[in-house]
């Protein structure tokens, strides 16, 4: 058991995935500064309910991942932003919010899933992400490929697929790398020829 600063946010992030953010509220500033002079990370946990600027009530769900502050730049607008990494996945055991605003939890590590091979009835997973490889985001130039890696395979598709917020939360929360795979198998397909997640 920890402490860790909690960031809710209308996302969800994957271990091993990257998460662009800008920072502009007092809260998280202060929070960034932390974690940057204390080489820690922060708890990115979903937002079920309430806004993500502002304060106010909100409502999270339990479990979400620690990133890591890789990069930082000051952006056009003035904001602060950040490249962050996904690390592993946490389960929120008590959440409070502080005086100045910053909602912090007692978080509990979930043990990290071991390397999996992709099953040859998933082979065509890895093969599709290869193809949208060379056209994301610059936050994954810091994400080292594992092809043949289940779970870093499945942690990718479920962050890219056009799936609802609950879905790639519930994706999240699987134990079982390849029950993830499983899931996705039917929607990706290769080329042209592809469902609607």
């Amino acid at each position: 058991m920890r402490t860790l600063p909690l960031f809710p946010l209308a996302s969800v992030l994957f271990p091993g995935g990257p998460l662009a953010l800008r920072i502009f509220e007092p809260r998280y500033l202060d929070m960034v500064g932390r974690c940057m002079r204390q080489s820690t990370g922060f708890g990115v946990v979903l937002l079920v309910e309430g806004r993500e600027a502002g304060g106010g009530a909100m409502t999270t769900a339990a479990t979400g991942t620690e990133a890591a502050i890789v990069d930082f730049n000051r952006l056009d607008d003035g904001l602060l932003g950040l490249t962050c990494i996904g690390r592993e996945r946490l389960r929120i055991l008590r959440a409070w919010r502080h005086d100045d605003g910053l909602n912090l939890a007692e978080v509990e590590d979930l043990p990290p899933d071991p390397p999996t091979a992709v099953p040859d009835s998933c082979a065509h997973l890895p093969q599709a992400l290869r193809r949208l490889y060379p056209d994301l985001e610059d936050g994954y130039s810091w994400v080292k490929p594992r092809w043949d890696d289940a779970v870093w395979v499945g942690n990718r598709l479920a962050e890219l697929a056009p799936l609802e917020l609950a879905v790639k939360q519930g994706l999240l929360e699987l134990d079982d790398p390849l029950e993830r795979l499983k899931y996705l198998a039917p929607l990706i397909r290769l080329g042209s020829e592809q469902t609607d997640a």
